[in-house]
């Protein structure tokens, strides 16, 4: 998994069908803790409402295992409601997020096909109104140099995405920088032949940013 999407700021929507109200929020979270926290903040603020159906998804950084993903139908028939507010923001690539849907029944019953369709479009809308960034996996490294090479490394390194984290300059000018692991390698070669080798690069941590 070379990157994903996360949410930086929440949305919210309203949708009405057959005069059901379904009540989207899809929230930034970075733990099953949050995650449950924010949605027993939103049965108490919709405290009447009978059905909060919810999905997360909460990416495991170190690799190391699965991500941890839940999806709940509170009360509504099995996989009309849970399953697909899961698969929007799964679509949709992001982690570390949860997409809470209430609904409030407006006494016609609208099926399971029609169940289904009312919790995509209302989670989709919330998603549609949040603020979505990107978090790649990356390589940090440090790149030395000297002065008359300044100009050469800028433009291979602006060209190849690359974010400074830091800048030296004494004797030599230093950065610090990162830039998407699987282009790493591709980019140090770059750097060594276009400056024939007059860089010192030294690959450091690797790490989600």
């Amino acid at each position: 998994m070379s990157s994903y999407n996360i949410v930086k700021n929440g949305g919210d929507a309203v949708i009405e069908v057959k005069r059901s109200k379904f009540i989207a929020a899809v929230y930034p979270v970075n733990s099953e803790e949050e995650a449950l926290r924010f949605l027993n903040t939103v049965q108490k603020k919709y405290y009447d409402a009978k059905h909060h159906c919810s999905a997360y998804i909460i990416a495991d950084e170190d690799e190391s295992s699965q991500d941890t993903v839940h999806s709940s139908d509170d009360g509504e028939p099995s996989g009309t409601a849970g399953q697909p507010i899961l698969s929007v923001i799964n679509g949709a690539g992001l982690k570390n997020v949860i997409c809470v849907v209430t609904r409030y029944f407006g006494g016609v019953l609208l099926g399971t096909g029609g169940l289904v369709r009312a919790y995509t479009d209302a989670a989709k809308a919330a998603v549609e109104n949040a603020v979505i960034a990107e978090v790649a996996f990356k390589q940090i490294f440090k790149i030395s140099f000297d002065y008359p090479l300044t100009g050469k490394v800028d433009y291979i390194l602006e060209n190849a995405g690359c974010v400074k984290e830091n800048t030296e300059y004494t004797d030599r000018v230093s950065y610090i920088c990162s830039v998407k692991a699987d282009e790493a390698v591709n980019l140090f070669d770059k750097l060594t032949e276009a400056t024939s080798a007059g860089v010192m690069i030294e690959a450091l941590t690797k790490k989600y940013i």
